[in-house]
């Protein structure tokens, strides 16, 4: 089988937003308590942060890290996480029926950014809370001093302000199970005199606005035209979340769902880009896809502590999903779907980073190690910044019961700002064959291949663990450059990345 294209460096799409790799971190499950804070584990720092996971966030170049929530923020007072640590309140959290003790706040979550080299993308509660609240957290976290809420900040220990650029109006406020559900024109109305009050701190934040929480929602494309309807010129992006999940165990219709994935992106682009037309705007607004995963594997498990059979517990075990070799192609498709939309989609989060649905797990007291799903993301993030180019790629492929013509190989290509290499990342979805891969390369000059990485030849449901990372990315052979032309054999279910440079 093979597949034949041309890879040019004039046919870009789009200087990728190094945010699109960004990620999730929400006081839910093992995600703050013994995933990122841990006081008392052998690699603490002195605030009580592992600092194995502050490594393995570098290690990814985590560019943006949005917090504290997610479906907690719409029951989260900001003001429990400040002040002495002995005197902050034991909360409810009717979001995930927990505890939550706060003794991880605004203060050590920006410590724990700041060392590991992220930044932080906040969200503000408009599901029981709203503007005044947002106005007074925008306050305390972006104000240098000389008010209440900025000297606060100062007498609890942070002189200079944080200077947060990024921040999101709620989360999924169109879903029933979110606490303070809006419709549409009540979301859209809080959400434009939030918005408007933020700016009128500084003009120069950036605003994102709450979008479907999935395709599936009844209320999927309207809600989006209805908010954008009261919120188009004080906003900046509109979120979209989405899940991915192979419960009927078909690998074929798995790995496809990323068609569903460019329709939902295409569909909401069309809504922006009508909704500007309407009024008559000079201003672009982008799409922010701040919570995406495969989520299916651990939904059982979690019935008895969301259902409220469990008691209150604190830092539960919640949505510890285990990542298979199968995961490891559905994260790099969605990764390259990003990249080749990445003239719409800007801003991206993978929901989550530690321990709840993450690439990155932990033990109490023990190691923390790399999910299989760990490498794609990773890749992505380090070698996947700088120009998303078009290719044009002729392949064989298969038709589902949701997408026709799925091309067997799914790929992307980004010329990297960094050193200007040419990185390919690939996909072959045929659970049998090789697909043999000829690409010429057009404007890049001569190229030979610097880098050839892939994940190949496991069972689909082979994972890691803690004991063993043995699902992860060796040296790959048999790729060559020469005469303006890329020829590699990509085997069947792999995940490969070729890099070329001069």
């Amino acid at each position: 089988m093979r597949a034949v294209g041309t890879a040019h460096s004039g046919y870009v799409v789009s200087t990728v937003d190094p945010r699109l790799y960004g990620s999730f971190v929400e006081h839910l499950g093992r995600a703050v308590y013994s995933g990122i804070y841990e006081p008392g584990h052998p690699t603490a720092d002195k605030n009580g942060m592992r600092q194995d996971v502050i490594d393995l966030v570098r290690e990814a170049d985590v560019p943006i890290v949005r917090y504290p929530g997610g479906n907690f923020v719409s029951v989260y007072n900001w003001e429990d996480g400040i002040g002495p640590r002995e005197e902050r309140p034991v909360r409810l959290d009717l979001a995930w029926h927990s505890s939550e003790s706060n003794q991880v706040g605004i203060h050590e979550f920006a410590d724990w950014a700041e060392a590991a080299n992220t930044s932080m993308m906040l969200a503000v509660n408009l599901g029981s809370r709203g503007l005044e609240s947002a106005r007074a957290f925008l306050e305390y976290v972006n104000h240098p001093g000389g008010s209440h809420w900025s000297d606060l900040r100062r007498k609890n220990g942070r002189e200079d302000p944080w200077n947060v650029r990024i921040w999101c109006l709620g989360n999924e406020m169109d879903g029933s199970w979110q606490i303070g559900q809006k419709t549409a024109d009540e979301y859209g109305r809080i959400a434009f005199e939030t918005a408007k009050a933020m700016r009128a701190f500084d003009k120069s934040l950036e605003f994102v606005v709450c979008g479907s929480s999935s395709p599936k929602m009844a209320t999927y494309p309207a809600w989006e035209a209805t908010v954008l309807d009261y919120t188009y010129n004080v906003i900046d992006y509109i979120s979209l979340h989405m899940y991915f999940e192979n419960h009927a165990g078909n690998t074929a219709d798995y790995l496809a769902q990323n068609a569903r994935l460019e329709d939902y992106i295409t569909t909401i682009a069309g809504v922006i880009a009508y909704t500007k037309a309407k009024k008559r705007s000079k201003k672009d607004v982008y799409i922010s896809f701040d919570e995406w995963n495969v989520w299916y594997h651990s939904r059982e498990a979690d019935r008895k502590v969301v259902e409220g059979r469990a008691g209150w517990p604190h830092a539960p075990t919640l949505l510890e999903d285990i990542y298979n070799f199968e995961d490891v192609l559905q994260v790099g498709c969605i990764l390259n779907t990003f990249i080749r939309r990445s003239d719409v989609v800007k801003v991206g989060c993978l929901a989550q980073l530690v321990n709840v649905i993450a690439p990155i797990m932990t033990v109490p007291g023990g190691p923390a190690w790399r999910q299989t799903t760990f490498f794609p993301y990773a890749y992505a993030s380090r070698y996947g910044r700088g120009k998303a180019l078009n290719l044009s790629l002729e392949c064989p492929g298969y038709s589902t019961g949701f997408a026709a013509s799925v091309p067997y190989l799914d790929v992307a290509a980004v010329e990297t700002g960094a050193d200007g290499a040419l990185t390919l990342f690939i996909v072959n979805r045929h659970q049998t064959e090789a697909v043999d891969l000829e690409l010429a390369l057009e404007g890049f000059g001569d190229r030979k291949v610097i880098m050839d990485k892939v994940m190949e030849g496991h069972d689909l449901r082979a994972v890691n663990g803690p004991g063993a990372e043995t699902i992860a990315p060796r040296d790959a052979s048999g790729a060559s450059a020469a005469g303006g032309r890329l020829v590699a054999s990509i085997t069947p279910l792999s995940y490969r990345m070729i890099r070329l440079g001069a």
